[in-house]
């Protein structure tokens, strides 16, 4: 398929019998049991989208803007966003609460926006990195996240668990997102040659860490 825009990130659906992919122009692109409930492809963007995030059961999703803006489809409920307002760094990611009534957005310094149900545990902003975050993920009961840099550092808060990290270790390429087990017991880290980082109870089931790819990897998903 000819894309207008590179793809910046996907999401499950609940049964994972299916996902979407999401363009840096918005553009969905359902398969499996994914339906297309929207898109932003054919609306004019103040800024590139930077992620998505489905809604619990499957029949919504969320689409953020690198400026903060946030773009709700089907059962998706818009609540609130930055768009218009200040932010130190450009949003890189979306993640939802668990009943999606609410969800977080981070900045590429670790700056933590949440909104609706979601409550902030800390978050990075005003602290040095040595790379920029890229991800985050939630865990299970909603009460805390990860936060993942370029270089594989993992920035733990509220009841999240640090299980370790690739930020001391050499990297071929940097890591652009990450995904949690479904228990929060651990992680997986993704870099942009599709190099899989598997830490807690994580496992490593195969990666494209040594196979030439024409495009970078973008994003990752986990498993409900």
């Amino acid at each position: 398929i000819t894309l207008n825009k590179p793809m910046v990130g996907m999401a499950s659906t609940p049964n994972g019998e299916g996902y979407w992919l999401v363009a840096a122009d918005g553009g969905i692109f359902p398969f499996g049991n994914a339906v297309g409930y929207g898109s932003t492809g054919g609306m004019k963007l103040n800024t590139t989208i930077a992620g998505m995030a489905a809604t619990p059961d499957g029949a919504g999703y969320w689409l953020v803007g690198a400026d903060g803006a946030v773009f709700p489809f089907g059962d998706a409920v818009n609540y609130g966003s930055m768009a218009g307002q200040y932010i130190s760094a450009p949003v890189v990611g979306i993640v939802s609460t668990p009943d999606g009534k609410g969800y977080w957005m981070v900045g590429s310094d670790g700056n933590v926006y949440a909104f609706g149900d979601a409550v902030s545990y800390g978050s990075m902003a005003g602290q040095h990195l040595n790379k920029p975050v890229v991800g985050m993920a939630a865990t299970p009961d909603g009460k805390g996240y990860w936060l993942v840099a370029a270089d594989g550092g993992i920035f733990p808060f509220g009841d999240a668990g640090g299980y370790g990290s690739t930020g001391d270790i050499h990297l071929n390429k940097p890591v652009v997102g990450m995904a949690a087990t479904p228990d929060g017991k651990g992680y997986w880290l993704v870099a942009a040659d599709g190099g899989i980082f598997p830490f807690g109870d994580a496992g490593g089931y195969g990666s494209t860490g040594n196979i030439t790819l024409n495009k970078p990897m973008v994003g990752m998903a986990g498993v409900a």
